[in-house]
């Protein structure tokens, strides 16, 4: 299916926006119903805010090819700024202004920007003692406060930037789909962050190909919740909005308030945001009468045979690409035995999951990471359309996602349009047969120029073919489906040279209601452990089933503290052992190694704020390894 506009002809992301004010112009575009006061926009208003945006800085002396940083988080002037500073004909470096403030001012340097555009007073408060030393000609506030007169570089704030780009005329940016459109900087949790140059031909490509994903109508309505700086997010954006949707800024704090309220047809998210709505359904479950929850558990696990039925009859199953056709005829019969009950559970539970979600959903893209199988199989039965994506920053960043009619739960899906994919040895780059595990590496017009000002890292990262490597490990199915089994550099090796991929076991373990996060050591030891996050409500829970008195420490209790509380006690030591034993066999493929032979519980979660978690939810191995270096040791030591 078509996008229901042509951009294949258009050079450059701005050239977007004069045809959607033209085709949608009255349908709202970006709504903030949370800021103060509320922000709403059509597409009409859109265009002429980021004409004036982009005028403003061409009267201020921004010219073509100029570097612009834009450190600030999402908003309708997040957006304005971004592809105003493109329409201007500048390239933006950008990142949120939540980063440390080293961070930023590295961004800042390396990007070589003359122009600086923050969130408000106080971003510029913190970058300022850095500033002076760096070619910094103007600085624009994206709030409404008043800038400082006496500062030595020339400052203005939004109004009065737009006030005077109305009075302009906008210089047209002759530019191509070689030239700059973006510098993303990487998380950097390996060394110092390394640009990724995105042209606008690479950003395009996702314009004109997402169509193969999601096809969106005039009016759909999106919520948006992860940081629109990031590729993932950004990309989405840009392609949402080409299609006339209107797209709804949320948070964690009110995201599930906001699917019952603005019911989305789209969404894009990642895997810790559909983890956190399902274990909010299981919560409610957990709440319910013994009776009632009998009753779910009883439609939940006939279901879940039902759907695995159904995927091997229609040859949708992972496991069973090798199914004779008196397998698959089984497969068909049990599914057609077992459908009145599916569908009775339909109308219990199902539409009522459905319904407390919004009810409109056609589409949820899941990425930025692996989805458990338990969150696959459990939207599937609920009927809540996930398809999971793969891609990354260099990659501008989807080069692989499922589609409705092609959902292989467990994949990424099949390339996008325009892109290849290789599987090779890590070691000597010889490529491997199809559904032998090996490096994944992917050719396209969406992948990146190349690392700003490191041509060494460049080269490394892409071969004389043009081939990116992603680092990842993977195979493919027959039907060219790429499935990720984790980074080449998160593999654990044991001291028995048994290389264990940490992702699928976490993914399995956080199955157990009684695991909020989790992550697996064991480099260079005789097995794995694991660092755990409990999920406490649903401890208490437990022991109030068993009769129980726990005493649990509040999250700011000492280690000390913790250790002589209940969560070490012999029942809920237990408790976890059972967890893990149980979720970790019965994982596809499971083999010997990967047992978790010991685990320590922490109760400070994996967040952004706290420096374990990068701005899309995945935990910062390295950062977290560090922080709990001397509590790993222990845990080994002490066995």
């Amino acid at each position: 299916m078509k996008s229901q506009l042509d951009y294949s002809s258009i050079n450059a992301l701005p050239e977007i926006w004069p045809l959607t004010a033209q085709n949608f112009g009255d349908i709202i575009a970006l709504d903030d119903p949370h800021s103060n006061p509320p922000v709403s926009l059509t597409y009409a208003q859109l265009y002429q805010q980021i004409k004036n945006f982009a005028v403003g800085l061409q009267t201020l002396e921004v010219k073509l090819s100029s570097k612009v940083a834009l450190f600030a988080d999402n908003s309708p002037r997040w957006f304005i700024a971004d592809q105003g500073s493109m329409m201007a004909g500048a390239a933006n470096a950008v990142r949120s202004s939540q980063a440390d403030k080293d961070e930023l001012l590295y961004i800042l340097a390396d990007s070589d920007s003359t122009t600086l555009i923050v969130q408000d007073q106080k971003t510029l408060k913190k970058l300022r003692s850095g500033i002076d030393d760096l070619p910094i000609q103007l600085i624009i506030l994206l709030s409404d406060e008043a800038p400082d007169q006496e500062a030595p570089i020339k400052t203005l704030n939004f109004q009065q930037l737009m006030d005077k780009g109305s009075q302009g005329t906008l210089a047209i940016a002759t530019q191509t789909k070689d030239s700059l459109a973006t510098l993303i900087y990487t998380s950097g949790t390996t060394g110092q962050p390394k640009g990724v140059m995105l042209s606008h031909g690479n950003l395009l490509h996702q314009v004109t190909n997402l169509d193969s994903v999601i096809q969106p109508k005039p009016g759909d309505r999106v919520l948006s919740i992860l940081p629109s700086w990031h590729s993932y997010e950004r990309s989405a954006e840009y392609f949402l909005l080409s299609q006339g949707c209107t797209m709804t800024y949320t948070s964690i704090r009110t995201f599930k308030t906001d699917l019952k309220r603005f019911k989305p047809h789209h969404m894009v998210g990642v895997p810790r945001l559909w983890e956190s709505l399902y274990e909010g359904i299981q919560k409610q479950f957990r709440e319910q009468s013994p009776t009632r929850q009998k009753l779910v558990e009883f439609f939940l696990n006939l279901s879940e045979r039902y759907i695995l039925a159904q995927r091997i009859a229609k040859n949708l199953s992972l496991e069973h690409f090798h199914a004779s056709s008196f397998e698959r005829l089984l497969a068909r019969l049990q599914a057609t035995l077992l459908s009145p009950l599916h569908i009775l559970g339909d109308k219990l539970i199902y539409g009522k999951i459905r319904q407390g979600v919004g009810g409109n959903f056609e589409t949820m893209v899941s990425g930025g990471g692996s989805l458990a199988k338990h969150l696959d199989m459990f939207y599937e039965i609920v009927n809540l359309p996930v398809l999971v994506g793969y891609g990354l920053t260099e990659t501008s960043p989807v080069t692989n996602a499922r589609t409705h009619s092609h959902n292989i739960r467990g994949s990424s899906g099949q390339p996008v349009p325009e892109t290849e994919i290789c599987i090779v040895d890590p070691d000597n780059r010889q490529i491997l047969p199809q559904g032998q595990r090996g490096l994944v590496l992917v050719r396209g017009s969406q992948v990146m120029q190349g690392y700003y000002k490191k041509p060494e890292a460049t080269r490394k990262a892409i071969d004389p073919d043009g081939w990116f490597d992603t680092g990842d490990l993977g195979w493919l199915t027959p039907m060219q489906d790429l499935v990720i089994t984790g980074r080449a550099k998160d593999t654990i090796v044991l001291s028995n040279g048994e290389n264990i991929e940490p992702q699928a076991i976490e993914d399995a373990c956080i199955r157990s209601p009684y695991i909020d996060q989790m992550m697996v050591v064991g480099q260079d030891q005789k097995a794995l452990g694991a660092l755990i996050v409990p999920n406490l409500d649903a401890l208490v829970t437990w022991a109030k089933s068993q009769q129980l008195t726990l005493n649990l420490p509040d999250a700011s209790a000492s280690r000390e503290e913790i250790l002589h509380s209940d969560l070490y006690s012999q029942p809920v030591q237990s408790l976890f052992r059972q967890e893990l034993s149980r979720e970790v066999k019965n994982r596809p493929g499971y083999r010997p190694d990967d047992q978790i032979k010991t685990f320590e519980l922490i109760l400070e979660p994996f967040s952004i704020d706290n420096g374990l978690m990068t701005q899309t939810l995945k935990i910062k191995r390295p950062v977290v390894t560090q922080r709990y270096q001397v509590m790993i040791d222990g845990m080994f030591n002490q066995k």
